[in-house]
């Protein structure tokens, strides 16, 4: 049986241990509990309670693209011909690992991508592979000249101390 989705009731504790996280996901908790003046064992039963209500959903590294020598990033704008090919299409971009992010969106164009990847011959190869899939009517590509700021998530300012 599926679990029933409820949605948490967050409070200010809450938001600062997720800050403390969103700073650096391997922080102790003891760095933690310093931090935000709480108990260990509390930190750790509230990060808990986080993951299991499905606030926090994973953990993951970060990686310098430049230094892996993924020197080039572009936005790809993708319109398709009908709605059916929708399914088709995401299930196709999903294999393509260069592309890092998919967003479905409103306006003039259906998807935005951003591709990661060694070279414009690469990015050049992506492409053509995106331009001959079947239903993408039009495509716009936008070279990125460099990333101002790189969220990965958004915390609400929901304690005092951060409004």
């Amino acid at each position: 049986m599926p679990r029933k989705e409820t949605k948490m009731v967050l409070d200010d504790i809450d938001y600062k241990i997720m800050r403390c996280l969103k700073r650096n996901a391997r922080e102790k908790a003891s760095a933690i509990s310093d931090e935000i003046s709480l108990s260990v064992s509390a930190v750790i039963e509230r990060i808990r309670k986080l993951e299991a209500a499905g606030v926090i959903t994973g953990y993951t590294a970060i990686f310098d693209q430049k230094q892996l020598g993924n020197d080039m990033t572009a936005l790809m704008e993708v319109s398709l011909e009908h709605p059916r090919f929708y399914d088709s299409f995401c299930e196709l971009i999903s294999k393509i690992d260069s592309i890092v992010t998919c967003y479905y969106m409103t306006g003039d164009y259906d998807f935005m991508l951003r591709i990661v990847t060694d070279s414009s011959d690469s990015l050049e190869l992506i492409h053509r592979r995106i331009k001959s899939m079947e239903g993408v009517s039009a495509t716009e590509t936008h070279f990125v000249l460099k990333g101002v700021k790189n969220e990965y998530s958004v915390i609400p300012a929901n304690d005092k101390e951060s409004k």
